[in-house]
């Protein structure tokens, strides 16, 4: 193909929009290949795109949910039928096993506007309890009715992650949808080009023009415009905590609603009494899910002293296991991380441990590739909880194990973290699991699992974000509540 083939453009208005800016290239993480060329959009753009989405909103807001249902399922459809070649183009973006761009990536973008298409149709009005109020200076005395309705927020600006880009969009998308509000979606740079496919489905689903804007680029005035715009009621963000924290900042200013799910450093609590298999393989999925780039990935385990020498072998072995290579190669588990930036931070994590008096255990080296952005799965063990690699979010394949005595010291290592997104308890002894669960400061627990239940409420406790989403929640995110009283 020639370069001009690869050339996407800017969604704005309903119109597919050349970039003030030009282009610039999107890499594949495992080749260091150009995979197509993205739209680098200027300020004005951006503006213009809220400005859309502003004009937009009256028009959708007030139009049926079932045809915002039928939009949303049509969506899906289409998203569903070209899976195979969506697919192939999120392992190119972003790097990941063809297991997981088709099934964790295509597959749960697709599923969540069918979900949303369920949404559009939930109740969005609450009778409340009469109440009976005496004459006073607020009026005459009388039996007061009240009703809770739930009202779209406006013009929400998603801003997505790179390590997800079909499911992070679907999942902020399509309940902002489903709530008749209009967006702007702002892609992470790595790995826009998902997102560009996603609005062509829904732009063939039949969304009207300037409800749903794609605008990109590699610049940062590129999000700052998208979240400062003056036509923005909302901000939908997935992405580091240092980021949030300054969205949050313009936010308030605005007092703009917000939505964030920021960094994890999820907590593992492995008990004497665990199934020791169980845990491993589900601490090992830190390394098989985009190579641990994943907020929710048990990377900070804290082992109980009676079983901790047992867990760090076989943990060791489990490595024995996490084939790394090329993320289309029959076999591959590991694939490569999206940046070589991205490579060169781990690593730089990677000698910090050491330093730090951390034993690596095994992995940690650069695999001798040509090409790509490699990391070998790492663990370290004997690490305490006041060390760098312990304390903050690394986002790659690298796994620490903290040794602890008594069940409260469990309880307080795990909470002792800037973060709180995703814990998790093995346990044999499912009532301690329960009682050690409802102490931790996460904003979910795993029992004996690293399975999600997606109706669960999904967000963190201190510096991993603000808010909740995921199934009905969402849908509560993306509105505002507005009460009704009347006496009579």
């Amino acid at each position: 193909m020639s370069r001009s083939q690869h050339e996407e453009r800017l969604f704005i208005g309903g119109e597919w929009t050349e970039p003030d800016g030009g282009h610039y290239e999107v890499i594949n993480p495992a080749t260091e290949e150009i995979v197509g060329l993205a739209p680098e959009a200027s300020r004005r753009q951006v503006y213009a795109a809220a400005s859309a989405a502003r004009d937009a909103f009256p028009a959708w807001s007030r139009t049926k949910p079932e045809e915002r249902a039928a939009i949303l399922d049509r969506a899906a459809d289409i998203l569903q039928r070209d899976a195979e070649p969506n697919a192939r183009l999120a392992q190119a973006e972003t790097g990941a096993t063809t297991g997981t761009a088709r099934a964790m990536q295509v597959a749960v973008g697709a599923a969540r506007f069918r979900r949303y298409a369920r949404g559009a149709l939930e109740p969005v009005e609450t009778g409340l309890p009469p109440q009976i109020n005496e004459a006073g200076p607020m009026g005459k005395a009388g039996v007061f009715g009240a009703l809770a309705v739930r009202q779209p927020v406006g013009v929400v600006t998603c801003i997505t992650s790179y390590n997800n880009p079909w499911a992070n969009a679907a999942g902020k998308v399509a309940p902002a949808l489903a709530m008749g509000n209009t967006v702007v979606v702002k892609p992470a740079p790595q790995d826009p080009l998902s997102v560009h496919r996603m609005a062509a489905a829904l732009e063939e689903a039949g969304v009207p023009r300037g409800v749903v804007n794609v605008v990109t680029g590699s610049a940062p005035a590129v999000g700052e415009a998208a979240v400062d715009s003056p036509d923005v009621d909302m901000v939908s963000f997935t992405g580091s905590t240092s980021v949030g924290q300054r969205i949050a900042e313009v936010c308030g200013r605005g007092m703009k609603r917000q939505l964030m799910e920021l960094g994890g450093k999820g907590a593992a609590v492995v008990f004497g009494d665990a199934d020791l298999d169980s845990a491993v393989r589900g601490i090992g999925t830190t390394y098989a899910f985009y190579s641990g780039q994943i907020c929710t990935a048990p990377t900070r385990v804290l082992a109980q002293r009676g079983i901790y020498d047992e867990l760090v072998e076989k943990l060791t072995g489990y490595l024995a296991f996490m084939k790394v290579g090329d993320p289309a190669a029959p076999g591959t588990v590991v694939g490569p991380v999206i940046s070589a930036a991205h490579r060169d931070r781990i690593e730089s994590y990677i000698e910090l441990g050491k330093k730090e008096g951390a034993r690596l255990v095994a992995g940690g080296e650069r695999p001798a590739y040509d090409r790509g952005f490699y990391v070998a799965p790492a663990l370290f063990a004997d690490c305490t909880n006041d060390m760098r690699i312990v304390r903050e979010e690394i986002f790659g394949p690298v796994v620490v194990v903290v040794p602890f005595d008594e069940d409260e010291e469990s309880i307080a290592l795990a909470n002792d973290s800037d973060y709180g997104l995703i814990d998790y308890v093995w346990s044999g002894d499912v009532a301690k699991a329960f009682r050690v669960a409802r102490q931790l400061r996460a904003g979910g627990v795993g029992l004996n699992t690293v399975g999600r239940n997606m109706e669960a409420p999904f967000g963190g406790f201190k510096k991993s974000g603000v808010g909740r989403d995921v199934g009905s929640y969402a849908l509560h995110a993306y509105s505002e509540t507005q009460a009704i009283v009347w006496n009579g």
